[in-house]
């Protein structure tokens, strides 16, 4: 790869994330504070588990309650968290904020006048059916020590970890938008695809899309089948004739995908949505302008191809999770191909690691956008089991109001999945 990198994760609905200054992950940290990057199997552990959620008596939330703060003080103490062992320090002290936390987890930045700033993740209820938390943190680990891309990981506890913590601000919906900002983040992009897959996966990896496809069917399926569930929620989101479909689109994929064109098999993102994304507060002059975006939140970091990668970073176009219905994307708002092929530029002449003469750029970017569409409706079925499974907590619980409507996101992924395959003709 190049030189160091920083890396990040997506927005807690109705809570701003705009001036977010998290990192849960860095590509290519260009300068960082000289730290123990311990190997996996090393990582300090406790057992102890923090409870964060918004469930607590009179309205209160839980995690701003004096219980919560010496709780969490006891955990980085116990784990030697850097700079959090000063006996000085007291639960008082602590400065806790739900930051553009995550769909998936509840994220934090955790401050005291006398200690570093550390990120907070603590898992969600229903992430388990969805990462495997091991495989992630060791894909955290060979990324940080041998690619010096994303964060350090300090230590982790019994439902989440404590992560290294950058100065930065959070990108928003509008910034994808903007052409510079839509090229560095395609030159970074095509940093993390030259990250050699073995080297994270180990051998024989399969592609995440089907892979994730057969375990993530199995858990909506077990969701959809809870008791609370309606019969009419059942067959509304079909997952048999989803099935189908999907079958009918892996038989046909194979006449089309084309790994010298734009879907070559990467270490890809998988969720580079603008909560993901962020901005160094402070840019070194010393190295190229587009290394200060941060590519953060790897949980669902894993080998597929390019295009799929791509596609799914213009749905995320689509999406503004801060507005007020968060869980729906707007079709309307899918990148023209004057702005896909800007940031195709940038990416392709990264991969190339040259400037690539106008007419070969201009041919390269065609078929990348040709792979691109082909690869489009598998982001749609990749999300919309996603909605499924996290939706179960609240299924459940019964929960009438949730912070974000997983089973309305789920809807929306379907259909635009039906609906992208009505395009291609199937």
């Amino acid at each position: 790869m190049l030189s160091p990198i920083i890396h990040p994760t997506r927005p807690s609905l109705r809570e701003a994330a705009s001036t977010s200054s998290s990192a849960s992950s860095i590509l290519f940290a260009d300068s960082v504070d000289p730290v123990d990057v311990v190997s996996t199997d090393g990582v300090r552990h406790t057992t102890d588990r923090l409870d964060a959620s918004p469930k607590y008596p009179f309205g209160l939330v839980r995690y701003k309650q004096p219980a919560f703060a010496a709780s969490l003080l006891d955990c980085l103490r116990k784990l030697s968290v850097p700079s959090w062992t000063d006996p000085g320090i007291q639960p008082q002290d602590l400065r806790i904020s739900k930051v553009s936390g995550s769909l998936t987890n509840a994220v934090f930045f955790v401050s005291s006048s006398l200690a570093r700033t550390v990120l907070l993740r603590i898992y969600g209820p229903s992430s388990g059916s969805l990462i495997e938390r091991a495989s992630e943190l060791r894909t955290l680990h060979v990324l940080s020590s041998q690619y010096h891309i994303g964060p350090r990981v300090f230590a982790t506890f019994a439902n989440g970890r404590i992560e290294e913590y950058f100065e930065s601000t959070t990108l928003t919906a509008s910034d994808l938008r903007e052409p510079k900002i839509s090229r560095w983040i395609g030159a970074r992009m095509a940093e993390l695809h030259s990250v050699d897959i073995e080297v994270v996966e180990g051998p024989g990896w399969e592609i995440a899309v089907k892979e994730k496809h057969r375990s993530w069917l199995v858990a909506a399926r077990e969701v959809l089948a809870l008791p609370l569930v309606s019969d009419a929620l059942r067959q509304e989101l079909d997952l048999d004739a989803f099935e189908r479909d999907w079958d009918r689109y892996m038989r046909w994929l194979p006449s089309v995908d084309d790994i010298h064109k734009g879907s070559r098999r990467v270490f890809a993102h998988n969720d580079a949505q603008y909560g993901n994304l962020l901005r160094l507060s402070k840019r070194n002059e010393n190295i190229p302008e587009h290394r200060q975006i941060i590519v953060v939140d790897f949980e669902y970091a894993a080998p597929n191809p390019a295009s799929f990668d791509i596609a799914n970073h213009w749905h995320e176009w689509t999406a503004n999770y801060h507005s007020e219905v968060p869980h729906l994307l707007d079709p309307a708002r899918y990148p023209s191909r004057e702005e896909r092929f800007n940031f195709y530029e940038a990416y392709l002449q990264t991969v190339a690691q040259a400037t690539l003469p106008e007419a070969e750029l201009l041919l390269r970017a065609r078929d990348l956008d040709e792979q691109v569409r082909a690869w489009s409706p598998a982001s749609h079925a990749w999300w919309g089991l996603w909605g499924v499974v996290q939706a179960r907590d609240d299924l459940e619980n019964q929960v009438d109001q949730p912070e974000f409507d997983y089973i309305a996101y789920a809807r929306c992924r379907f259909a635009g999945f039906k609906r992208e395959l009505r395009q291609l003709g199937l």
